[in-house]
């Protein structure tokens, strides 16, 4: 996925579930195969596609991992570390693979900023 789609259905995301609220950081898993994402880039991406809003100044940590594919002949289901895992089972070798279905870019977490105590 290009990281500047990637980041603005993540900024999207993000203040969705912040609901007005101020963010301070946000983990976010993202499946990569061939292309792995840029972590400085993705973090340009969100500082852009966040200006203005809840979660401008938040703190973006990109885990990237290959996504999973299942097996249709055996069941399992592996991580596509290569690309010949796209076209064949790790496991069985057979060529009924597919990528999994929740594979696909997810926020894992945020945290809010809290809120000054006032004395």
């Amino acid at each position: 996925m290009h990281e500047t789609g990637m980041c603005d259905e993540i900024v999207e995301a993000v203040l969705r579930e912040a609901e007005g609220r101020q963010v301070a950081a946000v983990r976010v898993r993202a499946p990569f195969a061939g292309h792995r994402p840029d972590p400085a880039v993705v973090e340009q991406g969100f500082r852009v596609a966040a200006a203005g809003t809840p979660a401008e100044d938040a703190r973006v940590e990109l885990v990237a991992e290959p996504p999973a594919v299942s097996c249709g002949g055996c069941g399992a289901r592996t991580p596509a570390t290569d690309a010949l895992a796209l076209v064949a089972c790790p496991r069985c070798g057979g060529v009924d693979v597919e990528l999994a279905p929740d594979t696909g870019v997810v926020v894992e977490s945020i945290t809010y900023q809290q809120d000054e105590v006032r004395a």
